[in-house]
């Protein structure tokens, strides 16, 4: 190469290509507006519209012969109307939540085909005189020997609504190596997957309450506290089981907003004793934390915590108001139930702590982050009711 092409060849100016990250994966993004704060709730999703693919308005309950009934009050409620006319304009899909948690009325209902089918056809009704997008099933607290009815009224159900959509809300199933320390021989749920992926069109998974079902990870806490609402560790194992059978496009990670506070007392041997005490929205634990001057923590599953002691002073805080407490999800532990067995006594030389914990937009960011990662349809909140960590719109995207 002559000297002359060499200098020429320096001369060239380089250019390199900007990386452009690629954008997110899209998700749906779905959540519930409760009855008992329809006021907040409306109030809180219509100006955020825009940030959700679906709303649905938690709902209509079902009597024991399987007749509907209205608590939301649909029909004479301004504020639900507003709701409905604003969520159209903005092309929001409205899914109202027919919820079910009587599992003798359940079964009794749909064995019989003459019941069955009126409660199907009072399903389809509501959904055409209301002019909504669908229905979404949340039938809680099913026996096992229902499961073949439950799976014929979803098929049944599923014909009759035509073009409207079919949402199922279900129990999260733990992996049973998470779940028993010695698997039982034969495990019986009351939800078939098989059916659910076959007449549902989206499927909402209730991954939360997560407490100390996942015996694995309460190990791995390494003999600290640890009763998550939903660690992403627990989620991901509670997903990744259900999408061997039903289809991640349809499958959507259920996200609380609230948390729990209970009384724990070590044990003689080990782990810890929990008391669940009530639930409540995050107001009240960064409220506590302020007063007391306490330091919240970003937890081991990624939630935040608070503790502790019942000092004269602590121990005059009452139970959350009800503008700070929500209603405990169905078919999910009761106040004061202890997370042991009775066969470990509690110890008595160390005073017993309060621990507050719950879900806030951080806990939430990661659970969308969660859902683009395995590729699954999105996320549905458990609650819309202005009682949120108030940064949880700013992650919902």
């Amino acid at each position: 190469m002559s000297a002359h092409a060499a200098t020429a060849k320096t001369a060239v100016k380089t250019t390199t290509k900007k990386v452009v990250a690629p954008k997110p994966a899209p998700i749906e993004i779905s959540g519930w507006i409760p009855y008992w704060r329809a006021a907040t709730g409306t109030a809180d999703v219509i100006p955020n519209l825009k940030k959700l693919n679906q709303v649905e308005p938690f709902g209509f309950t079902v009597k024991n012969d399987g007749t509907l009934y209205d608590t939301l009050k649909v029909a004479s409620s301004t504020q639900w109307q507003s709701l409905v006319a604003a969520a159209r304009a903005k092309k929001v899909k409205v899914i109202p939540t027919v919820m079910w948690s009587s599992g003798n009325a359940i079964d009794t209902v749909l064995r019989d085909k003459t019941l069955r089918t009126a409660h199907e056809q009072a399903i389809v009704a509501m959904v055409k005189s209301g002019g909504y997008d669908g229905v979404d099933l949340d039938y809680e607290g099913k026996l096992a020997e229902t499961r073949p009815y439950f799976s014929l009224f979803l098929k049944e159900l599923y014909a009759k609504m035509g073009k409207n959509l079919v949402y199922c809300t279900i129990e999260a199933r733990t992996p049973p190596a998470d779940a028993f320390d010695k698997i039982p021989a034969n495990i019986e749920y009351a939800n078939d997957y098989t059916a659910i992926n076959k007449y549902c069109d989206r499927v909402n998974i209730m991954t939360y309450d997560q407490g100390t079902i996942d015996l694995r990870l309460n190990t791995a806490a390494d003999g600290t506290p640890y009763v998550p609402v939903a660690d992403p560790k627990w989620v991901e194992k509670v997903i990744n089981l259900a999408s061997k059978t039903i289809a991640k496009k349809k499958i959507r990670i259920g996200v609380a907003t609230y948390g729990y506070e209970y009384i724990v007392t070590p044990l003689s041997e080990q782990g810890f004793k929990y008391e669940r005490q009530w639930t409540f929205n995050p107001r009240y634990a960064t409220d506590i934390a302020q007063q007391f001057s306490l330091t919240p923590y970003r937890n081991a599953a990624g939630e935040m915590s608070v503790t502790f002691l019942p000092t004269s002073t602590a121990s005059t805080l009452a139970a959350p108001t009800t503008t700070d407490q929500n209603l405990v999800p169905m078919n999910t532990l009761t106040a004061t139930t202890s997370f042991t067995d009775g066969t470990t006594t509690v110890r008595t030389d160390v005073p017993p702590i309060h621990l507050l914990w719950w879900s806030d937009a951080q806990a939430i960011k990661d659970k969308i982050a969660l859902a683009r990662k395995l590729g699954i349809n999105g996320i549905a909140i458990f609650k819309l009711d202005g009682g949120e960590d108030p940064n949880m719109w700013n992650v919902l995207k």
